[in-house]
């Protein structure tokens, strides 16, 4: 049994983050292969609709109509295949990258499946290649200047992942007037819009184009205090926690985590992790983790 809790008997954010990550692996995976079943049945029915529109006019002597409703069901079904897609291929995609750069690869392939669908429906529909460069262009130029900030925000976005000034886990600090100073953080997530920080209990998202612009100062992490305490039976966490609020006085990143690793009738063990607020605090924030073991120790002792 894993047990992940903070000083103040909450679940610490480490251990929560650990979860939730394992808990949305489990369900991405369970999502990849229901998309690889409806994608296998899609695909018939995608080169189902191609044999209609090709031979349309011996199975129902009927050519606008029917091309008209050809195109529309290929697009449906091409938006429908290309999210299935995008979902069959997201596991491996993250296993090979960060996952913020999975999820964008992930869409890119959804874009352009769908792009490719809707320009093949329109051409079944009737519309030269002409006007469909034409029709492009100016939907294009449209939709640039309705959405310039998103679109500024997507590009911005591909290049941090291609640059890759910070990978996700890595501590930050962010310098820009459009950041009214300067912002830190733990980097937990890279999207196409947002970069997403965390510092405590706060979520930042702060837009690409704005990490961009800004001067990027990376945080070097602290060593971190791991200790492993094999302690007699009869102590409980909770009793491991009050020893550790009472003995430890140094700040750190975020509360110790007391995670239970085994447990038996010959001894309990526990592994106390605590990361320091800076590493010329990393001896002291030792001994005092060390103090608290020992009178846990000790505590055990006695009541045997």
């Amino acid at each position: 049994m894993r047990v992940f809790r903070g000083t103040d008997g909450r679940r610490s954010p480490a251990g929560a983050m650990a979860q939730l990550r394992a808990a949305s692996a489990t369900h991405l995976r369970e999502q990849a292969r229901a998309a690889r079943r409806r994608a296998a049945l899609l695909l018939p029915l995608v080169i189902g609709v191609f044999l209609v529109n090709r031979y349309r006019m011996s199975l129902f002597a009927v050519d606008a109509p029917v091309r008209l409703v050809c195109a529309l069901a290929l697009v449906g079904l091409g938006a429908w295949f290309a999210r299935d897609l995008g979902r069959a291929i997201g596991p491996a995609l993250t296993k090979r990258m960060d996952p913020g750069t999975a999820g964008t690869i992930g869409f890119l392939v959804r874009l352009v499946f769908l792009i490719a669908a809707l320009v093949v429906a329109l051409r079944i529909a009737g519309l030269t290649p002409r006007t469909l460069a034409v029709g492009g262009a100016v939907t294009a130029i449209v939709l640039g200047l309705a959405a310039q900030s998103t679109i500024g925000n997507v590009f911005a976005g591909l290049l941090i992942l291609s640059v890759q000034p910070f990978r996700v886990g890595e501590r930050v600090r962010l310098q820009a007037g459009g950041l009214a100073g300067v912002l830190e953080g733990t980097v937990t997530q890279l999207g196409l819009l947002y970069v997403t920080l965390t510092d405590g209990k706060d979520v930042i998202l702060v837009p690409n184009n704005t990490v961009v612009s800004a001067a990027i100062v990376p945080l070097r992490q602290p060593g971190s205090i791991d200790v492993r305490a094999r302690l007699r039976p009869g102590i409980k966490p909770s009793e491991v926690q009050r020893l550790i609020e009472e003995t430890v006085q140094t700040p750190t990143r975020t509360p110790p985590e007391i995670e239970l690793e085994e447990i038996d009738d010959a001894e309990v063990v526990m592994r106390i992790t605590a990361v320091p607020e800076t590493d010329a605090d990393g001896p002291k924030l030792a001994d005092e983790v060390l103090a608290a073991v020992d009178e846990a120790t000790k505590s055990t002792n006695g009541s045997a």
